[in-house]
């Protein structure tokens, strides 16, 4: 990474590349079953009010963080249309690996056909794995040690039945296939990564299901992670919120992000594009990347994108973009993230406990 100067000098504490790095394709996906969140209230409040999102989107007995990661990581490269073998990296970040040793990762490179040339690693960092996994591959490509690096952020998220979490945690998320800038459709900026150990969501091995702080994951935990992230990002490039066309923050519901945006000064129109989660619910580490595809499917060439994903431990990962001449002609080349949202077949709260496993038979 660049040498941003001593202590105390103007983009110290940013991360930047050598060489312009960017996306040179992306792939979102999600699976088409939904349960809508008055269904779980039925179940455990006898309540339809109050739910913290519309509906969520569940996978399928056949889908786990690895098919799904594959699928997104397709309609990546289906955009960037790159031959697979040039690519140096996948990383794939997630909380619901499907095994405890094995990488998801080397199932994915083999998949699209990057074997066996090929650096495979699967990440972790709560809900800014995939975020991780992106910084890495911008570091990566970045640095001349690769052309092309996949980063992947990608859920099957658990709740335990009747918890508060059950509303939200969903499935789906993201693959983004970094490049060298000349090859992109957005650059990167600049990352900023703001990081505090700040245990408000774990899972201890052998757990089935997550344990939470209830309100304290909003504040001291997401709230002061992204503020924190944003704020200095913007600092360090001398920006202010109407600099950008469009903005996207993690969405574990519906309030946070608009209550972090409204904090920070960003306009309901600019988060407008990269809110879902009232429609998929939660996806986890593919939350916030999934949000940017969605930005990225409709955006023009010259607009500037915030990016601020949030991790649970705690920590989050600003990023800003500025999109290319190249971004219209690839966004057509694999289906859209609405594409996928629109796909829908609802289910009831009996065949969601059957695919996700919560009913038990010895």
């Amino acid at each position: 990474m660049k040498d941003n100067g001593s202590p105390g000098e103007n983009n110290n504490r940013l991360l930047k590349t050598t060489t312009e790095v960017g996306i040179a394709g992306y792939g979102a996906y999600v699976p088409r079953y939904r349960l809508p969140a008055k269904e779980i209230a039925r179940v455990w409040t006898n309540s339809i009010g109050g739910t913290p999102i519309q509906e969520k989107s569940v996978p399928g007995l056949d889908e786990d963080v690895a098919t799904m990661s594959i699928e997104a990581a397709r309609n990546a490269l289906a955009r960037a249309q790159i031959d697979p073998t040039h690519i140096r990296a996948v990383w794939v970040g997630s909380e619901s690996h499907p095994y405890a040793v094995k990488p998801t990762s080397t199932i994915v490179a083999e998949a699209i056909g990057a074997t066996p040339d090929i650096q495979a690693a699967d990440w972790e960092f709560a809900c800014k794995a995939g975020s991780e996994a992106m910084q890495a591959a911008i570091g990566f490509v970045g640095s001349g040690m690769a052309r092309y690096a996949m980063a992947i952020g990608m859920d099957t998220a658990q709740g335990r039945p009747g918890d508060a979490l059950e509303y939200t945690a969903a499935a789906g998320g993201a693959a983004y296939l970094i490049g060298p800038g000349e090859d992109s459709i957005a650059v990167f900026e600049a990352t900023y990564s703001y990081v505090t150990d700040t245990p408000d969501f774990w899972r201890r091995a052998g757990e089935t299901y997550p344990s939470h702080g209830d309100r304290f994951t909003g504040e001291p935990a997401y709230f002061k992670h992204i503020i924190g992230a944003t704020e200095i990002m913007l600092e360090e490039l001398s920006a202010k919120p109407e600099d950008f066309d469009y903005a996207v923050f993690h969405q574990p519901n519906v309030k946070f992000p608009q209550r972090v945006a409204r904090q920070l000064g960003f306009t309901p129109e600019q988060i407008k594009t990269g809110l879902l989660a009232g429609t998929v619910g939660n996806t986890y580490a593919g939350a916030s990347l999934l949000g940017l595809t969605a930005i990225l499917d409709e955006a023009g060439p010259g607009c500037r994108i915030f990016f601020a994903s949030y991790g649970s431990g705690a920590g989050s990962d600003a990023m800003v973009l500025r999109t290319t001449e190249r971004i219209a002609e690839r966004q057509d080349r694999a289906p859209k993230t609405q594409d996928y949202i629109v796909r829908r077949t609802e289910i009831d709260y009996a065949v969601y406990s059957r695919y996700r496993g919560k009913l038990k038979v010895k």
